[in-house]
């Protein structure tokens, strides 16, 4: 390995607080495809397969943390903080934390084209570094790493988790209220395939409660639960 490369890379274990037996495996999880095929006579490997066994650490760690902090959470709760704290855009704004964008290697196409601060190529090599520490030493300091980096976001998303949603909210509420269960009209459907606005009236009872808009069916169903729950929350005026 080239001894700047060993330097940098030596810089980086430290900020990621892991002192690596093998640094090789550090290496090769920032090495992107587009490095590899562009030097494709050096016998090289990309982070791809790092990445697939870091993505599976990653949610194993995150489920252990969110199970033990949240004893009474439910499972549906867990599974939709889970999916917050590992979704691409959380994993790339923990990779652009450390820097992880200057220790990539890649191809001149990708560097063109701004490769480092994508989301996508990030959170990947971010995966990928969780499954080197995983490699190297075990489950211990990788449980580590995705404490340190991703356990100050959990509270958030166990909250964000607990909220319901509107179509929950006001089925309830209708069905609490009236013993019937709320439906969804499809209006009108507009605009090119890639660009479709939708209208959707949510129907109580035969009557139209709301009317919503949105990109999808599903956004626009629950601008027309949030607008009905909205009339039915709000105070009525004295006569």
């Amino acid at each position: 390995m080239d001894p700047n490369r060993e330097q940098a890379l030596k810089e980086l274990a430290e900020t990621l607080q892991y002192q690596f037996k093998d640094l090789g495996l550090l290496h090769l999880a920032l090495c992107h495809s587009s490095y590899v095929h562009e030097h494709a006579g050096n016998m090289l490997s990309s982070n791809e397969r790092l990445e697939f066994l870091g993505d599976a650490v990653l949610e194993l760690c995150v489920t252990q943390l969110l199970f033990h902090r949240y004893p009474h959470a439910r499972e549906g709760q867990l599974s939709k903080a889970r999916s917050a704290m590992v979704n691409e855009g959380r994993l790339a704004h923990v990779a652009r934390e450390l820097k992880l964008g200057s220790y990539l290697l890649l191809g001149r196409g990708e560097e063109l084209q701004q490769g480092r601060n994508k989301p996508s190529l990030l959170a990947d090599a971010m995966e990928a570094v969780l499954a080197a520490i995983y490699l190297d030493g075990g489950l211990e300091p990788a449980d580590d790493l995705v404490r340190r980096l991703l356990g100050p976001f959990a509270e958030t998303a166990i909250q964000r988790a607990n909220r319901k949603d509107y179509k929950t909210r006001i089925q309830e509420k209708v069905q609490e209220m009236m013993r019937i269960t709320p439906r969804y009209q499809l209006l009108e459907a507009s605009g090119p395939d890639h660009a479709k606005t939708f209208r959707v009236a949510l129907v109580i009872g035969g009557r139209q409660a709301a009317v919503g808009e949105g990109r999808s069916k599903k956004e626009a169903e629950q601008m027309a639960a949030r607008r009905a729950l909205e009339k039915m929350e709000r105070p009525s005026e004295p006569a």
